[in-house]
């Protein structure tokens, strides 16, 4: 018996990376899942894959009900329809995890250039918003309404260690973290009196495909444990937590995940 045995749970850009080893581990515990990407091919981008549908049939190995739903997260019609398709074939809507996001340009796949405060392009601008925090809130929206009637319910939002300090590099996408933090307690304070729990997790550096594919990183030889770059599980164990029993009485919190990186 795991912790999760029964809940539904939706990962949102679960197809890959972050997103897949959060549906994973909450699998683990005994959640039905659904897998979300924009698109099915997604996993491919960094080879992670060819398709969606191999998330899915790693969840169904572990005895679990999966269910894929594609989807733009910043429409909400998109939103909308995603979660009406997983509660017709999963069941109730117990626990959303708002990953979907990254530091990507408009036109996909690499971060923004520039990527600063001032001489990013407009359109660069708008695609990270959508993607990080409009994104987010729509899922929130959706799923809010939804739990509210049923008086319970987890919401787990990824944020970032960069939305904490100040930077001018890639400071559209911190800035988009910072509101997916500021509005988490927001939707908290909302949210109490109907027993729906919600929280955020603020991970640091943390590998992924997309990950070492985008970035130089230095040799990590002789750092301790928690000098390392973080594991794609360090996260999912703090979002195992909140969507769990154990955290009954935490609502309004932003988790940092970073090994306590200043």
């Amino acid at each position: 018996m795991g912790d999760l045995d029964g809940r539904v749970v939706l990962v949102t850009g679960s197809s890959r990376g972050l997103g897949r080893a959060h549906a994973l581990r909450l699998a683990r515990a005994g959640a039905d899942v659904a897998v979300h990407d924009i698109a099915r091919n997604k996993p491919a981008e960094f080879g992670e894959g060819s398709d969606i549908e191999e998330a899915a049939a790693e969840i169904r190995a572990l005895g679990r009900r999966a269910y894929v739903v594609l989807g733009d997260v910043s429409r909400p019609e998109d939103v909308a329809r995603m979660m009406d398709e997983l509660e017709r074939a999963l069941g109730p809507l117990d626990v959303l995890v708002n990953n979907a996001g990254g530091d990507i340009a408009a036109q996909g796949g690499k971060r923004p250039e520039p990527n600063d405060c001032v001489l990013i392009k407009p359109e660069d601008v708008r695609a990270v918003l959508e993607r990080n925090l409009l994104g987010t809130i729509l899922c929130c929206r959706e799923a809010a309404t939804r739990m509210m009637e049923r008086r319970s319910g987890r919401i787990i939002n990824i944020s970032s260690m960069a939305g904490v300090l100040p930077t001018a590099e890639g400071a559209i996408y911190a800035t988009a973290k910072a509101g997916i933090a500021f509005y988490t307690t927001c939707l908290a304070m909302q949210l109490q009196p109907y027993d729906v729990n919600v929280n955020a997790v603020a991970p640091g550096p943390t590998w992924t495909a997309r990950f070492a594919a985008t970035r130089t990183v230095l040799s990590e030889e002789g750092r301790s444990s928690l000098e390392r770059i973080a594991q794609a599980d360090d996260i999912s164990k703090v979002v195992e937590f909140l969507a769990g029993p154990l955290s009954a009485h935490v609502s309004g919190q932003t988790i940092m995940v970073n090994g306590g990186k200043r």
